[in-house]
């Protein structure tokens, strides 16, 4: 006799509306909406209450799925008919695989063969034990699980899905914590992070062997047809695909942008990859990891890939695949002590097997213990990747209920642990001590010139014309190698998951820029540097800075310390607009130079770039430029004037120094008598007599150099006497000169407190210069009160419309007097 069998109707797409009396969660389309947006809230707010911990976003993503699972909120059957219905699940799954498998791609991308082929032994043992001891822990653990809750399972699969999961590195996320600790480009990450890349490799292989012995068919012949036809594959690929992208890269010059049909075409080799390995039966992801593994790395197109796919794929799809993988994930199913147990074991074996390995060997190839000890903690990660292995095993019948939810907790917990337990077993603030070195300023006692140190940093291509520039005038005489410059390219560290363009940041770190491959492309901020070298006595040593905008100033002060340097140069918050406005680049940027300024270890300068130089490097033949320095009194102005005079040693500068006096016997002076207090001291004012005083008897000599006094009465006259002196190509001033005059300059409202009152008129809207400026902060161990209590001030928080027309009302005003 049949069973009368009632199969639910399969949803549709769309629904005609409430008022057509449809509910809208009975139909595909609005009820993945919700989905999404479900876990994007949940996800991103759990991410914003870890984010004190300084845990990476895959934690939140792992356990709002989880919290959406039947281990929380799916307990409640009301709920889960309503937003996650049986029917549904197809939906879900589907675009949860379709996201997954453009993550797959992008993980892809960021493993460079030619890196992994160049890695170093110590590297390649320090991956084989990462992998191969935690695999045979694995191994052992899985032979416990089968007796106890996993009775009747496969054992050839299972034993291999056990022994990856339990070896697996997740490469992004170790990117992402490395990044956040400020380790990426330190000698502990580099290694991590070619241990990782190899452990991903080598755990990607296992994984396939391990969907192959998964199988249904009975015959052992079909899982090898399935290992044959998967090799066969990766083979072809190996050969067409570098290939077809070279060719296509080469197409794809730096600094423009991709065409459109080089990304759709990549995409449908993708998805054209992935329908090939789920036919073969080895799961359409590494069709797509194939893919990106063998994309060219060097050129645009990688990057342009990453920009066009990441933040849909990442942003969008792939929170469903967390919610498909919390839906399995059944925490209640961990009921019996026996089983808390297995979890206790299977968490202590990942990190004993992992952290043991990896430290034995870092110590026999001579590694300190405790970086030793922080390479285990790290290689540890699991994230995203350890979800895909145990997803796939879980739907291929490996892993049972509760199997499932125990290794998904330890993959939880092991990644949880891994920013706490590094932080506190290794310190690499400790080597960078606070060194004493002689040279934190430009200013030597009678103007003495010898070899210093300049610590440049800039945001990108924008900042380099009028920086390589800038370097040329400050190199000093010519006549031997006077100037060595550390350029500190400064990338911030974003929400966004992929790391690639951190990972190929860190592996070019501190090498020089021309020891490259010759038939790579290189960009333009290369290309800039190389040229520039070649052509100057300026030693240029670059470094690269990846971290989040809120702790910048601290890679920076930390570099400057490290490299000794004399003075430090920031890039000003905005730049110059075609019609010769300046135009904000990013508001953060001027918290960052305000915590420089405040904590930096050498002098500081900001570089306000109106094009100094022109658009593009001018040859030490060539330079004929006009640099001012105005000089009110106090130690800043005297750093300013000696940056000025190493300036006026190039051929190619003229100097002019402008020295402001108030005229005393006047009685027209707009000066009041409550800043009396505010007055120099007569020893500040020989102290500036004594200053200017050697630099007249070293440098009046020189044909290339005017010294200039102008006696004003008031702070008018001294704005139109900086007016006149403005025609140039480049100012210097100090950021908090002192004086009687400077002291009535102050009562302008200042945007930019910590440009200081001079800087402050010179980038004013309504002194419309054309001129580049420089303003300079010079070194003390503790900066002067008014100093400090400028940079503390609170940002301006009227529009530029208010503060322009209050500036012009006081700008008005000074004439007036």
């Amino acid at each position: 006799m049949a069973s009368n069998v009632t199969c639910p109707m399969p949803m549709k797409a769309t629904s005609e509306g409430v008022f057509q009396g449809n509910n809208p969660l009975d139909y595909a389309l609005p009820l993945v909406i919700l989905q999404i947006c479900l876990v994007l809230v949940l996800t991103r707010v759990l991410a914003y209450l870890l984010k004190p911990l300084r845990q990476p976003r895959v934690i939140a993503e792992i356990i709002g799925g989880i919290l959406l699972g039947p281990s929380a909120l799916a307990r409640n059957k009301q709920y889960r008919n309503a937003v996650f219905p049986k029917k549904s699940l197809p939906v879900l799954d589907t675009l949860a695989n379709l996201g997954l498998l453009f993550f797959l791609f992008l993980v892809g991308l960021e493993l460079d063969l030619m890196s992994l082929r160049r890695t170093r032994k110590k590297a390649l043992s320090i991956a084989a034990a990462g992998i191969s001891l935690p695999f045979l822990l694995g191994t052992a653990v899985s032979f416990v699980l089968r007796g106890t809750v996993a009775k009747g399972a496969s054992p050839a699969p299972f034993i291999v899905f056990m022994g990856v999961a339990m070896s697996i590195t997740a490469f992004p996320v170790l990117a992402r914590i490395l990044a956040e600790l400020k380790l990426l480009t330190t000698d502990i990450g580099k290694m991590a992070m070619s241990a990782a890349a190899v452990d991903d490799v080598t755990a990607w292989v296992l994984l396939a062997l391990a969907v192959a012995l998964s199988g249904s068919g009975q015959s052992p012949l079909v899982a090898l047809w399935v290992l044959l036809c998967g090799s066969a594959f990766i083979v072809i690929c190996s050969f067409v695909i570098p290939l077809i992208f070279k060719w296509m890269s080469k197409r794809c010059p730096e600094g423009e942008p991709v065409n459109e049909l080089y990304v759709c075409s990549t995409l449908g080799v993708v998805l054209a990859a992935a329908f090939v390995t789920d036919a073969i039966g080895i799961h359409a992801l590494f069709g797509a990891f194939v893919v990106g593994v063998l994309i060219p790395k060097e050129g645009a197109l990688a990057g342009a890939l990453v920009e066009k796919v990441e933040d849909l794929v990442s942003g969008l799809f792939l929170p469903l695949y967390f919610v498909s993988s919390g839906l399995k994930t059944d925490v209640a199913s961990i009921k019996e002590i026996q089983s808390w147990g297995l979890l206790v074991l299977v968490i202590c074996t990942a990190c004993i097997g992992k952290i043991t390995g990896i430290v034995g060997v870092s110590l026999l190839c001579k590694i300190p213990f405790s970086e030793a000890l922080a390479l285990g903690l790290l290689m540890n990660t699991k994230g995203l990747v350890e979800l895909i292995v145990l997803n796939i095993g879980k739907d291929r019948g490996v892993l049972n209920d509760q199997t499932f939810a125990i290794m998904v907790l330890m993959a939880l917990v092991t990644t949880f642990m891994t920013t706490p337990s590094v932080i506190a077993v290794y310190k690499p603030t400790k080597a960078i001590m606070k060194s004493e070195y002689k040279h934190r300023q430009i200013y030597r006692k009678g103007f003495a010139t010898s070899p210093f140190r300049m610590f440049f940093t800039f945001h990108g291509i924008r900042n380099l014309p009028t920086m390589t520039n800038l370097m040329e005038a400050s190199r000093g005489t010519g006549k031997k190698e006077t100037l060595t410059v550390h350029a500190m390219h400064l990338m911030e560290l974003t929400e966004r998951s992929s790391a690639i363009l951190m990972v190929h940041k860190a592996r070019q770190n501190g090498s020089s820029f021309w020891k490259k491959n010759p038939n790579a492309d290189s960009n333009q901020i290369v290309v800039a540097f190389e040229a520039f070298q070649k052509l100057s006595k300026v030693s240029i040593r670059p470094t690269t800075a990846i971290s989040a905008l809120s702790s910048m100033h601290e890679d920076i002060c930390n570099g400057a310390e490290a490299k000794r340097a004399a003075m430090i140069i920031l890039p000003f918050h905005k730049h110059l607009r075609l019609d010769g406005h300046l135009e904000t680049t990013r508001p953060e940027y001027r918290h960052v130079n305000r915590k420089v300024l405040e904590h930096a270890p050498c002098s500081v300068s900001i570089l306000v770039d109106r094009g100094f130089g022109g658009n593009s490097h001018v040859s030490a033949s060539n330079v004929d430029s006009l640099v001012t320095v105005l000089f009110f009194g106090g130690n800043d102005d005297h750093e300013a004037l000696a940056y000025g005079a190493r300036m006026a040693e190039h051929p190619g500068i003229n100097l002019v120094v402008v020295r402001f006096l108030l005229d005393r016997d006047s009685h027209k002076s707009d000066l009041v008598n409550a800043e009396i207090n505010e007055l120099n001291s007569i020893e500040e004012t020989s102290l500036d007599d004594e200053v200017i005083g050697e630099f007249k008897d070293k440098f009046m000599k020189e044909s290339t150099i005017k010294y200039v006094e102008r006696v004003v009465k008031n702070s008018s006259e001294a704005i139109e006497a900086i007016h006149e002196h403005s025609k140039c190509n480049l100012i210097l001033v100090g950021r908090m000169p002192e004086g009687e005059l400077v002291a009535s300059l102050r009562k302008l409202r200042s945007e930019y407190p910590e440009m200081g009152p001079v800087g402050n008129l010179l980038i004013s809207p309504e002194f419309n210069s054309l001129a580049s400026l420089m303003v300079v902060q010079q070194y003390k161990s503790q900066l002067p009160m008014d100093s400090l209590a400028s940079l503390k001030e609170d940002e301006v928080t009227t529009d530029q419309g208010e503060y322009e027309f209050n500036f012009q009302l006081n700008f008005e005003s000074l004439f007036e007097t």
